[in-house]
């Protein structure tokens, strides 16, 4: 029996891939994705470490021609660079300086100017490959040549790592020192955006089409969302003397409040301060304070004391008095009566300056459909996205598929894991054919979430959609809240990633509000029918199964 760990899991997947490219977010602003991101290529990008070792004269011979560059689908380019005779020649030349530094041949003292052909029989005979020196100097010429081509010259960005088409022994067969030598090879590269022609459009990714089902509007909410702020403008006024407290009115009362003796309405000991208190404001309206106090207060006058009996919510955070009764002595201080305006113009005008009416309820509406948004954004948005990456016009590198695919297929294996099969199981399920059948599957997917992902980052730019940096304050506190003291890692990627999540939600918004969306109002009415349908069977399968234990007791008997 063994155990897989997690970095044999990845050493796995790693060989069961078609190429060695590390996982790539998509996530994240392109200017974000480095070289970093990736698996250290076969020949890593550095400009000067071969003119390091040379002297000016030889770096000049070295510097690299006018590359030819081919684009292949997928985001894919091949590129030929030629390599002048010079700089071939001090590619060699370097790399027997330095493989004679690391090996010891018998008459030639550590260090010293070994011929080639005595390197190469020495490294031969230790069973090393042929052409390990011209392999080296092809691999340097690399480093030298290819990242200027790709970004100075042809004005692209690699992803991933780049390779030599073609049999490098055969390209070594034929490397001649002081002679050109032209090398061909394939990279992955960062795609340009571009968009669909859409006619009828002012913008490409205007008038989207996208169909969503989601929960009818909440008009309960909007209507007491209204009435809870017109509340906030009432005007208050001194109620003429003797006047009854009714509802609607307000009031300034002293509360010293008892906990209820057995039979409900005597008084048992007296409540903690923090449930009494004098020059309380009590406004007398329908569910706004505990049970039974605004009801007893109905009828009061100035000056006079009323005995009100009431329950506590159970949801009280005080455990202690949560669901239970109460007996208060309320003394009326003062008494107002208010008027509750009208939302109009008016009343807009007075909550902002320049707000009518209706760009107010509007303003209402949207919040208010904000509340339930978590129950349909998302079907929106993945609506929005399919359209979305529809009118992209973009190639998408085989190297971030990879990656995708990878990150899933180690996800569904840890899935697995965790739902009992066994390591060896795993195992088996973790082969190159396995992981290319994966792919293909989920490679239509990964295209559409990559097409989606750069079209929310250009919206964003041309329209200049910006994510308020208190948003992202906001949202870093509450993960930090969750996370109870967890290690997030580190903070500018958490919330780089946070950034990234909202700006994607701000796009979809705005995308929203100039697309044309199919929406499917979900029927969430009690169906009586169906109701009726379900209790006659319960009852027939309950007349059913007595019938049957009746059987059972009198065969018994």
């Amino acid at each position: 029996m063994f155990r897989i760990t997690n970095i044999a899991l990845a050493a796995a997947l790693m060989s069961a891939s078609t190429s060695a490219f590390a996982p790539a977010s998509f996530g994240v602003a392109r200017n974000l994705v480095s070289n970093t991101d990736v698996a250290a290529p076969a020949f890593t990008f550095n400009t000067n470490s071969m003119q390091l070792f040379m002297a000016d004269e030889e770096a000049e011979a070295a510097s690299p021609g006018k590359s030819k560059l081919v684009r292949k689908p997928e985001s894919n380019v091949e590129i030929t660079l030629t390599a002048p005779g010079a700089a071939t020649q001090a590619a060699y030349d370097k790399a027997c300086a330095e493989v004679s530094k690391t090996i010891s041949i018998p008459g030639f003292r550590k260090g010293a100017k070994i011929p080639p052909a005595v390197i190469e029989n020495v490294l031969a005979a230790k069973g090393g490959k042929r052409h390990v020196l011209k392999a080296q100097a092809i691999q340097a010429l690399l480093n030298q040549l290819l990242e200027p081509a790709i970004k100075e010259e042809h004005n692209l960005e690699p992803i991933g790592q780049p390779s030599l088409m073609g049999n490098a022994d055969d390209l070594a067969e034929i490397y001649t020192p002081g002679e050109p030598l032209e090398m061909v090879v394939s990279c992955d590269v960062w795609p340009d955006i571009a968009w669909k022609n859409i006619e009828g459009q002012e913008k490409p990714y205007f008038g989207l089409k996208a169909a969503y089902s989601r929960k009818p509007f909440n008009q309960a909410r909007l209507e007491q969302a209204m009435k809870d702020l017109a509340e906030r403008y009432a005007v208050t006024a001194p109620a003429p003397d003797g006047k009854e407290l009714e509802m609607g009115d307000a009031c300034i009362v002293d509360m010293q409040g008892y906990m209820a003796g057995e039979d409900g309405t005597s008084k048992a000991e007296a409540l903690p301060d923090a449930a009494s208190g004098d020059d309380v404001e009590i406004v007398l309206g329908d569910g706004r304070y505990m049970t039974g106090l605004v009801e007893g207060l109905v009828g009061a006058k100035v000056g006079e004391t009323k005995t009100v009996y009431v329950s506590f919510p159970v949801g009280l955070r005080d455990k202690t008095l949560a669901g239970k009764s109460a007996v208060f002595d309320v003394t009326v201080k003062e008494a107002s009566t208010r008027t509750v305006p009208v939302i109009d113009d008016e009343l807009a005008n007075t909550i902002r300056p320049g707000l009518n009416a209706e760009g107010l309820k509007d303003e209402l509406k949207k919040a208010v459909d904000e509340q339930d948004s978590g129950d349909w954004t998302d079907n929106r948005n993945n609506g929005l996205a399919k359209a979305l990456a529809g009118v992209m016009d973009v190639d998408v590198p085989d190297t971030l598929v990879t990656n995708q695919s990878r990150e899933k297929y180690a996800q569904m294996m840890a899935e697995f894991r965790t739902g009992g099969m066994e390591d060896e199981e795993i195992k088996k399920l973790i082969t190159p054919e396995n992981f290319i059948k994966y792919k293909d599957i989920q490679k239509p997917d990964i295209v559409d979430d990559f097409k989606t992902s750069m079209a929310t980052d250009e919206i964003a730019r041309l329209e200049n959609i910006e994510v308020p940096s208190y948003q992202i304050d906001e949202q870093m506190e509450a993960v930090k809240k969750e996370a109870n003291g967890e290690d997030l890692g580190d903070e500018n990627m958490l919330r780089g990633k946070i950034e990234s999540t909202i700006m994607r939600r701000l796009v979809f918004d705005f995308l929203a509000e100039h697309a044309e969306m199919d929406v499917t109002f979900e029927d969430d009415s009690f169906d009586d029918d169906l109701m009726e349908k379900l209790s006659r069977e319960s009852l027939e399968r309950e007349e059913k199964e007595a019938a049957e234990a009746a059987a059972a007791e009198d065969v018994q008997a």
